[in-house]
């Protein structure tokens, strides 16, 4: 079958989008009522519908002619047995992207580069299904059985070189199916850098075996051809209230037990300190940095930090703690005490993704 025909970079500018929605005028607190099903978005005339014809030109350059359908849900995910992948509804609209900080302190795919990370990603899931790779022998041999569950929780390995490095928190050692995906998105980034950035890591064998198989499929027809669309935004009559509550909650209150030992060591409660300003004060004039800072160093999302830093203010109000020393030296060692208080939450939490 001959392969899909590329728009030229030099074509006709994209046509935008004119209509004004209804709801774009509101507060938000009036905006939080609207059902995510009333949003009334589509993809045409966004940043997203540029970005996925992004993805299907860097497929037709890799020599594919699969292309992913997709649709508007509540979240990233590619639902097995369907050649397809949802994208969250706020990336479809600036007004709901600001929401979304608003209440996440980040947008998951809000940058040009994150989005494209994730497309390809999705992209590996939904090729996986369409063509039953996780079937083949040599498939579970290389990334191992598809059929494996889900834990709650991973082990990660930082410094394996076992597994590419593309999304964050060293996700392709989450499972065999993710473990593909994200081989598969290394090997669709343009340049084909893998071949210099994995030089020498035993990774190499999944990526050979990928450029091996997708030559293999070529220009071939996928085996399923379902292009369901599970919770797609229509359907969803959850208010953007509720949605935001339910997510929020995902991040599970992260206060941990026997913390203070951990607090001691960085602030104090000795009377000679009275005066001196409060341990929460503190991390609240610098819970941006921190929960930037450490968001960074952990690869966990900025809620999830957010919520650990309101744990360990409180605490610090319970306890009476005070600064000690100097804030210069006090700025490293609370990032250190965000930081291991965060991936002790990581470990005791459910999963965020539903990829």
């Amino acid at each position: 079958m001959a392969s899909k025909r590329r728009r030229s970079a030099a074509g006709p500018a994209r046509r935008r989008r004119t209509k004004r929605l209804w709801w774009e005028d509101l507060t938000n607190e009036e905006l939080l009522d609207v059902r995510l099903c009333d949003l009334d978005l589509s993809l045409e005339g966004t940043a997203l519908e540029n970005r996925i014809e992004r993805l299907h030109e860097e497929l037709s350059r890799a020599g594919l002619c699969f292309r992913p359908h997709v649709w508007l849900s509540s979240d990233w995910f590619a639902p097995d047995g369907v050649v397809g992948f949802a994208l969250p509804f706020f990336l479809a609209h600036k007004r709901l992207m600001r929401l979304e900080h608003r209440y996440m302190f980040e947008v998951e795919g809000g940058t040009s580069a994150w989005c494209m990370k994730l497309l390809r990603h999705e992209t590996g899931h939904a090729l996986d299904n369409a063509y039953r790779l996780h079937w083949k022998k040599k498939w579970r041999e290389t990334f191992g059985r598809f059929s494996e569950p889900y834990h709650g929780v991973y082990a990660a390995n930082p410094g394996s070189r076992r597994h590419v490095q593309h999304l964050g928190y060293w996700y392709s050692q989450s499972h065999p199916a993710e473990d593909f995906a994200e081989s598969f998105a290394v090997w669709l980034t343009p340049g084909k850098r893998w071949r210099t950035s994995y030089k020498g890591w035993p990774v190499m064998k999944k990526l050979e075996f990928i450029d091996e198989l997708m030559q293999d499929i070529g220009e071939k027809r996928p085996a399923v051809t379902s292009r369901a669309r599970p919770d797609s935004l229509r359907t969803l009559k959850v208010t953007l209230g509720e949605y935001y509550e339910e997510k929020q909650s995902a991040y599970a209150d992260p206060r941990p037990d026997a913390t203070d030992l951990h607090l001691y060591r960085v602030f104090t409660d000795d009377p000679a300190y009275i005066r001196r300003e409060t341990a929460g004060s503190f991390l609240r004039r610098f819970r941006t940095e921190l929960r930037n800072r450490v968001a960074h160093i952990t690869s966990q999302p900025k809620y999830s930090v957010d919520q650990v830093l309101d744990a360990l203010i409180l605490r610090c109000r319970e306890l009476g703690l005070r600064v000690p020393r100097a804030t210069r030296e006090l700025r490293v060692d609370a990032t250190i005490l965000v930081t291991i208080m965060t991936m002790r939450f990581v470990h005791g939490r459910k999963p965020l993704y539903r990829r």
